[in-house]
């Protein structure tokens, strides 16, 4: 898998930040897209979808294609790929954490019978 730097990790996040971003990737994700019809489902222009797509090329996101005078883009998954491994050390950290303190609950539990902790009388 390709390694991202720093500054391309910070292009992708970016990127990402921005919900019709995020929907024009799901839509590449689907098949190559012209900028018409990107910019098809929401209520901006052509030059306004013309700039979100420029900020998910400079993020390694996609790629356009020109034939003729009609621009295709297309979506690159290796970025993504990289962030979704960054972002999994993160998950990893946290589910650690959250079993530790699972497991702490266990015994507690265990130790104080089921009822201690929800204050329900028998």
């Amino acid at each position: 898998m390709v390694e991202l730097n720093a500054q391309q990790m910070n292009a992708v996040f970016h990127a990402l930040g921005d919900p019709t971003r995020r929907q024009m990737l799901f839509d590449l994700s689907e098949g190559e897209r012209t900028v018409s019809q990107l910019a098809e489902p929401f209520a901006i222009s052509l030059a306004a979808a013309s700039k979100h797509i420029k900020v998910l090329e400079s993020a390694g996101l996609i790629r356009r294609e020109i034939r003729w005078r009609t621009h295709y883009c297309h979506l690159d998954p290796a970025p993504l790929a990289s962030a979704y491994e960054w972002l999994g050390f993160y998950a990893r950290f946290w589910n650690e954490r959250l079993d530790v303190l699972e497991n702490l609950l266990r015994r507690d539990d265990a130790k104080n019978g089921p009822n201690s902790r929800t204050g329900d009388a028998q």
